[in-house]
């Protein structure tokens, strides 16, 4: 069982890429800019390549690697273990992990399939009777601009939730010579746009109303069929040039659904929008007033009151930086922006609190497989036709 007697919290991270570096960023800053109940320590990062991974945690401030995560799940100096590598592997890392008594923040979409998620989650429960804790990573719910929202939908500020638009809209795949990676291998990744991003806005759009998708009828599109293959890409060979390789995931992503609460819902997941880099944008629409948030403005979010005089009512921008909005008192002055590294420094920060206080942090491994089910309920739905219940 995970030691959290002392002042410590001993972590091991498996994976260094892009969400290795930032959840890296997260578990070195937290305890320099919160009063945390534990300090954390980056004690292992896992790898499978030896010269990749030590450079990796030279850069990135982990004390020591392996090269194989049975290995580092193994270690007595390990009491959490960060899972930040593809769908394919989470559950097999996570239910070891939780086995061995060990924390587990894990990555997100949770898993590959449901059936892999509910696995996940039985592992979970099994190891909360022994005080440990597992937490999925969707990030976004920690900015502050979304806590606002939905503190503002919980206090009843835009009444009974009637409307729900949910946008998720990448370019980075737009260029159809863009090469191959393993977020376009389904194998590895589970899907495309829809798990990889849509998940995002799902959890998202359940988060801030805190109501539940029950159906839903969706569509997958693969705009570009094969890309260039490149050297890094796992399974296959070739320079990226003239051999080109399968994309077996969606490159979009759009349903309808219909909420819990009697509300409807609209819901895009794209890699192909020119122009958008990361915009994240959530509108709710009440029966007393509307919510706007867009990520690629993420200190701001818009709130419109209609019980204001029509005459000179319209949506107001709030710039959520005020030291009373959610963590934001522990950064910078108010009016200073945070950015997208902020939010996985307050993933941490509830993990740890969460940790010590012998409580379960959300999202939970019960969270993540909700959000799979979605998934999955689009899946069937665009392959059949017509609604589908999660």
């Amino acid at each position: 069982m995970a030691d959290n007697s002392g002042a410590s919290l001993r972590v091991g991270m498996v994976g260094y890429s892009f969400m290795g570096a930032a959840h890296s960023q997260a578990w070195r800053t937290a305890p320099r800019f919160f009063d945390l109940p534990l300090e954390p320590r980056m004690r292992v990062l896992g790898g499978r390549n030896p010269d990749a991974v030590a450079a990796a945690a030279e850069r990135l401030g982990w004390e020591t690697t392996e090269t194989s995560w049975q290995a580092l799940v193994a270690r007595d100096d390990v009491d959490l273990v960060d899972v930040c590598t593809p769908g394919d592997t989470h559950a097999e890392i996570a239910i070891a992990a939780l086995e061995a008594g060990k924390h587990v923040l894990c990555e997100k979409p949770l898993a590959n399939s449901v059936a892999e998620a509910e696995k996940m989650v039985a592992a979970a429960e099994a190891a909360a009777g022994r005080g440990v804790v597992a937490m999925v990573g969707f990030t976004y719910r920690r900015v502050p601009a979304i806590q606002l929202a939905r503190q503002l939908v919980a206090d009843g500020r835009i009444g009974t939730v009637r409307h729900v638009r949910a946008q998720y809209l990448q370019d980075w795949i737009a260029d159809e010579d863009a090469p191959l990676s393993w977020r376009l291998d389904k194998s590895k990744a589970g899907s495309g746009a829809l798990g990889d991003i849509g998940a995002h806005v799902i959890d998202l759009a359940q988060f801030v109303t805190g109501e539940r998708v029950t159906s839903v009828t969706g569509l997958l599109e693969t705009f570009v069929k094969e890309r260039p293959v490149a050297t890094e890409f796992t399974g296959l060979s070739g320079s990226g040039g003239a051999e080109r390789g399968p994309v077996t995931v969606d490159d979009a992503a759009v349903f309808l659904a219909r909420m819990s609460g009697g509300g409807i819902g609209t819901f895009e997941a794209t890699r192909f929008a020119y122009g958008r880099k990361n915009s994240i944008r959530l509108e709710i629409n009440g029966s007393k007033g509307s919510l706007a948030f867009d990520f690629e403005d993420m200190n701001v979010l818009h709130f419109f009151d209609a019980s204001e005089d029509p005459a000179t009512a319209g949506f107001r921008r709030i710039v959520v930086t005020e030291p009373q909005h959610a963590y934001v008192g522990h950064w910078w002055p108010a009016g200073h922006g945070l950015g997208y590294e902020h939010a996985f420094t307050h993933q941490v920060v509830d993990l740890v609190e969460g940790i010590a206080a012998g409580t379960h942090p959300a999202p939970t491994f019960a969270d993540g497989l909700a959000v799979q089910r979605v998934l999955d309920a689009v899946e069937r739905s665009a392959a059949a036709g017509g609604w589908v219940e999660p």
